[in-house]
């Protein structure tokens, strides 16, 4: 599994290993019951503490996509859809106010906003 560390970021290493483990499940790279990296192969191969890899996987634990047990080590856990559409709206609804206060700031209007999210959400469910 690979995992991309970028020290010039604002976002702690360890929010970056969780947000890159959650993209993976959420894209269907990794699946239920699949093995992840023990954290201190992680940590090994991407150069950072085991207390650090230790924090992400721990978030993964607590927001219910992965399962760790002593001894056999960590896996996807058998998440529900609504986990993953309850994450997806988090990330969408972070771009979107984004999106708002450019749009606000830079004298877009409302409707042009629509619009363009209309373009881009139907490109993306690839309908006409």
């Amino acid at each position: 599994m690979e995992i991309i560390i970028s020290s010039n970021r604002n976002k702690p290493i360890y929010e970056q290993i969780t947000s890159q483990i959650k993209g993976k499940i959420m894209s269907g790279e990794l699946q239920a019951g699949d093995s992840i990296p023990s954290m201190r192969a992680l940590a090994k191969s991407i150069q950072v503490s085991v207390i650090t890899v230790q924090k992400a996987y721990e978030e993964l634990q607590r927001d219910g996509f992965i399962d760790t047990t002593v001894g056999r080590g960590s896996f996807v856990s058998a998440v529900s859809r609504d986990v993953f559409q309850e994450e997806q709206q988090k990330q969408a609804d972070e771009h979107l106010r984004q999106a708002a206060e450019i749009a606000h700031a830079g004298g877009i209007k409302l409707e042009k906003m629509v619009e363009m999210l209309t373009i881009f959400y139907k490109e993306g469910n690839h309908e006409s």
